[in-house]
């Protein structure tokens, strides 16, 4: 059976833990060769690193160390990933952080943080991305496909989380002008907006009432786990999807329509 992304090249940032991981992984499973991004090779869940599960398993890959608010880090990955394997098929902006802090407990080197991270970060690896895929020979009628990770935080409010919020509602709308700009040039550009994803990371989103209150607004009767979103970037990536540009494809176990 062909596999979905069988000789397509995929950069997938924070790929070593959380829904990065699960989309580097299952990315890897449908046939393409992953370049791993992050600031850290280890897995905040712990266990095998995402390139040791995939080059155990017989898949293609290689990991990157990169801080995505920097420009020069970004500029080197994509070059990296090109001199390896010629050209750039998929590029996933996942990376992101959180301040977990409202308006007025947020400091101006939390918001800068955030913002650099969750904002800059993706302008990076778009802009990189397509200064690549624009002079690249298209396959199937795509020169490159962009996928931005947004959040459901960007579409309704979230207390406490107003310096995420902004970002992700950022990443959504520039997936949007990407994909009205460069349409033309036969890249597409789609952002997926996570629910309430169970990813196994310490923090603020294990927090015992967040956790119970996203169980009661959410109306499928479970929370969302990695691999869903990592599903919805495999078709997002792939040929199927061609038709499908600068669309926001929310995967929240339908929080939205309650």
């Amino acid at each position: 059976m062909l596999k979905l992304l069988a000789g397509n090249v995929a950069v997938v940032t924070g790929a070593s833990s959380g829904i990065g991981r699960a989309i580097a992984l299952t990315f890897a499973q449908e046939g393409a060769r992953v370049v791993l991004a992050d600031i850290v090779n280890e897995p905040l869940e712990g266990g095998e690193t995402t390139l040791d599960l995939i080059l155990r398993s017989g898949g293609e890959a290689f990991f990157q160390r990169v801080d995505v608010g920097q420009w020069e880090q970004v500029d080197n990955l994509i070059g990296a990933a090109v001199a390896r394997y010629g050209r750039l098929d998929i590029m996933v902006n996942n990376a992101a952080i959180s301040s977990a802090t409202g308006l007025l407990e947020t400091t101006e080197a939390q918001w800068e943080d955030v913002m650099r991270v969750n904002l800059t970060g993706i302008f990076h690896g778009c802009k990189r991305a397509i200064q690549q895929m624009i002079h690249q020979e298209p396959r199937d009628e795509v020169r490159g496909r962009i996928i931005n990770l947004g959040s459901q935080q960007g579409i309704v409010t979230c207390p406490g989380e107003t310096p995420y919020g902004v970002s992700k509602a950022g990443a959504i709308y520039i997936t949007r002008q990407i994909a009205a700009d460069y349409a033309k040039h036969l890249i597409v550009c789609n952002s997926i907006s996570p629910g309430k994803i169970v990813t196994g990371r310490p923090g603020v989103g294990q927090d015992p009432a967040l956790v119970e209150n996203a169980r009661h607004r959410t109306p499928w009767p479970r929370l969302g786990r990695p691999q869903d979103i990592a599903n919805a970037a495999v078709f997002l990536g792939s040929n199927r999807a061609t038709y499908i540009t600068g669309a926001n494809l929310v995967v929240d176990g339908g929080w939205l329509a309650g």
